[in-house]
């Protein structure tokens, strides 16, 4: 049993950190009061310490504790022994890079699997996809694979962006980039917006939030979907 938040962003414009999730949270993660965080993103290049440390404050406003995963010993225990988790956002690579190291992609995909509850946030979004072939971030160090979770069965591009006609800026789009990947890749893109994320329970895959997605299917044009559309077919 699947029970996933998929969230664009941990923070929108005139918001704290996960502040507008924070009502969803007390229900997503109604049977813990504690969570394991896994900062191994490290937006900006902060420490492990000081990531943790932010997303304890944010968890403290509905009575959850937080510990970092890099407190613990043994990791794999960690994520096996959790009863909720959480992995932020930062570079998708750096990211994806640790959880290979410390042998944590398959602990992960099984404790989700059997029904802990999890949030991701930005990079920790991308990685519930089947690749993180559609990140935004850079390449600035290279994991043994870009084979993620596939704990929905297309990847996601988090913090979609829309062609901005006023912009003088004539490189390419989000949308082009995505194009890109579909000349060499065949799996569908779910491009969420900020504030946007998609609540996955069981085998259901909403899309929550008040604004559309974007999915691109491969030798398809992209096309709008509404909130609280299902994304259960995609594939």
């Amino acid at each position: 049993m699947k029970n996933i938040i998929i969230a664009s962003t941990s923070t929108i414009h005139g918001s704290g950190f996960l502040e507008y999730l924070l009502e969803d949270l007390i229900q997503h993660f109604k049977g813990t009061n504690s969570i394991l965080f896994i900062p191994y993103a490290r937006p900006s290049g902060i420490s492990h310490e000081a990531y943790t440390k932010k997303t304890q404050i944010a968890f403290s406003k509905i009575g959850k504790t937080v510990k970092g995963i890099h407190e613990f010993n043994d990791p794999i225990k960690a994520v096996e022994d959790a009863k909720g988790i959480f992995i932020g956002g930062g570079n998708t690579f750096v990211l994806v890079n640790q959880l290979y190291k410390h042998n944590l992609i398959t602990t992960l995909q099984d404790a989700v699997k059997k029904g802990t509850p999890y949030l991701g946030t930005s990079a920790g979004s991308n990685i519930c996809g089947l690749t993180l072939c559609t990140t935004n971030d850079m390449p600035i160090v290279y994991p043994p694979s870009f084979k993620t979770l596939s704990l929905v069965p297309f990847n996601i591009n988090p913090h979609y962006l829309d062609p901005d006609p006023t912009s003088k800026h004539m490189g390419e789009t989000r949308e082009t980039r995505i194009q890109e990947f579909h000349n060499f890749n065949t799996q569908p893109v779910v491009g969420l917006r900020e504030g946007s994320y998609l609540h996955v329970f069981n085998n259901d895959i909403l899309l929550k939030g008040e604004l559309t997605a974007r999915v691109f299917e491969y030798n398809k044009t992209p096309y709008e979907i509404e909130p609280n559309s299902a994304l259960n077919t995609l594939k």
